[in-house]
């Protein structure tokens, strides 16, 4: 199925101080985003942060154009790569350092780490360091809310790694047998830790997903670094989820960073690094005038600052 290219008005869910013209709420969490994980790697070195981080560098764009598209009942359930679907979905940073700090103002109290962030009131209903282990809560959740009576829509996010488990397709089996309000947006890099998608599957995910008659988008690699193109195709599907139950938008992108961890792993020699890799955050912000960026940017610096100080500055779990 070809991607959707059209609502580029619509403001999605987000209301109230986050309200404004699309394409600067688009740059202003991309850009967001990239910063905070920026910022992760530096401290990582010192060791201040207590546990492993998968980081989204480069493929922000897809938590943002699809979180941005989500009302506020509506809820994510996210895989442990999690920081950018977290912040995205309206996640407090100050609590996310603060886990990551092993802090007890985390939004775990300091025990749940980088891969296990939650932040229920926002809708973000848990990580999992397990692969494709939230895929089956959001058919859950989804399956509830329709029992309920409720319109509010799922989002299951995971890796290419995950359509290799059974609960995957079981999963979408269910959804789909049950018309269940799910959007399952799979971030393909390629890479299971270090093992090529070529090595790993046989057939096409679109074809693998077909299967099932759960229609498909697929956005290519640029097309997956523009948030707005996101935003746009899973503002579509969330209004039509209600109506003909589960679909998947399946999103190719770089991972720019090791698989965990803050290092680059371009010379480790399992994968080459692409002559030119779309960046989401210069193409946002060519859309957003040069003065309204730099108050963006500003805002996004001066809130950083205050969340690792904050994070530094908060006692450890008693116990």
């Amino acid at each position: 199925m070809t991607e959707i290219q059209k609502d580029t008005k619509d403001t999605g869910g987000i209301t109230g101080s986050d309200a404004g013209p699309i394409v600067e709420r688009l740059y202003y969490h991309v850009l967001r985003i990239r910063r905070v994980e920026e910022t992760i790697a530096e401290i990582y070195r010192t060791d201040a942060i207590k546990s492993p981080v998968h980081l989204s560098i480069g493929q922000e764009a897809i938590s943002v154009g699809v979180c941005l598209a989500l009302g506020p009942e509506d809820v994510i359930f996210p895989s442990y790569r999690c920081h950018a679907a977290y912040l995205a979905k309206g996640g407090d940073l100050k609590s996310m350092l603060c886990e990551l700090f092993g802090k007890s103002n985390g939004c775990c109290g300091g025990w749940g780490g980088s891969m296990h962030l939650a932040d229920p009131a926002h809708g973000v209903m848990g990580a999992s360091a397990v692969v494709a282990s939230t895929i089956p809560l959001a058919v859950g959740w989804a399956y509830a809310q329709k029992l309920r009576g409720r319109p509010d829509v799922a989002v299951a996010f995971f890796g290419d790694g995950a359509i290799e488990e059974g609960v995957f397709h079981e999963s979408l089996n269910f959804a789909k047998l049950h018309r269940l309000p799910v959007l399952f947006v799979l971030e393909d890099n390629g890479w299971a830790v270090h093992l090529p998608l070529t090595d790993r599957q046989r057939d096409p995910v679109a074809e693998t997903v077909g299967r099932f008659g759960i229609p498909s988008v697929t956005l290519s690699l640029k097309a997956a670094a523009d948030p707005l193109r996101v935003y746009e195709n899973a503002a579509y599907w969330r209004r039509r989820l209600e109506n003909i139950g589960p679909c998947l938008l399946y999103a190719k992108v770089e991972r720019w960073r090791a698989h965990v961890g803050p290092e680059e792993d371009w010379a480790w020699g399992y994968r080459d690094k692409p002559a030119e890799l779309p960046d989401c955050v210069a193409i946002a912000g060519m859309r957003v005038e040069s003065a309204r960026r730099a108050d963006l940017e500003g805002a996004v610096e001066a809130e950083m600052k205050e969340a690792v100080q904050f994070a530094e500055d908060s006692p450890w779990p008693s116990s």
